[in-house]
C-alpha cells in the first residue's frame, strides 16, 4: 500500500520542483482540476500501487511552470508518476538520412536516430 500523496510530495522533490512550481492539478482533457490544498486533501490516502488494476485516475496530471509534468503511468500491472520533461532544442545539428533500418540488419529491438545516422 502507498500513500498518493506521499508518493507524489517525494516525486515531486526528485523531479528537481518544489510546491511553489506546480501550476496545474488535474485532467488536461476535461478540465477537471484542484489546487495543491484541496489535492492535500483528496490524495492523504493509501491505495494498492502493486500489480493489478490501476487506482489513480489515470488522466491525473501535475504540471509546473517550467512545462515539465508529472503523469500517471501503469507499467506491467504497477502504477505511478513519470515525469515527462519539456522539449529542449538541441545545442547540435545532425542531418537524418534514414528513419527504417535496412533489410539486412537483424537486430531484435528497434533502433534509435543515432544509430541509424552515425
Amino acid at each position: 500500500m502507498t500513500n498518493l500523496l506521499e508518493e507524489t510530495t517525494k516525486v515531486i522533490y526528485a523531479s528537481g520542483h518544489t510546491l511553489v512550481d506546480i501550476v496545474f492539478i488535474g485532467a488536461e482533457s476535461t478540465g477537471h482540476q484542484c489546487t495543491w490544498i484541496e489535492f492535500m486533501g483528496l490524495a492523504d490516502i493509501e491505495y494498492d500501487d502493486d500489480f493489478g488494476l490501476q487506482n489513480v485516475a489515470r488522466d491525473l496530471v501535475i504540471a509546473f511552470s517550467d512545462r515539465a509534468r508529472l503523469v500517471r503511468h501503469d507499467y506491467d500491472g504497477q502504477e505511478g508518476w513519470r515525469l515527462i520533461k519539456p522539449f529542449r532544442m538541441p545545442t547540435e545539428v545532425r542531418p537524418i538520412k534514414t528513419l527504417i533500418r535496412t533489410s539486412d540488419d537483424k537486430q531484435a529491438y528497434a533502433r534509435t536516430l543515432e544509430d541509424l545516422n552515425p
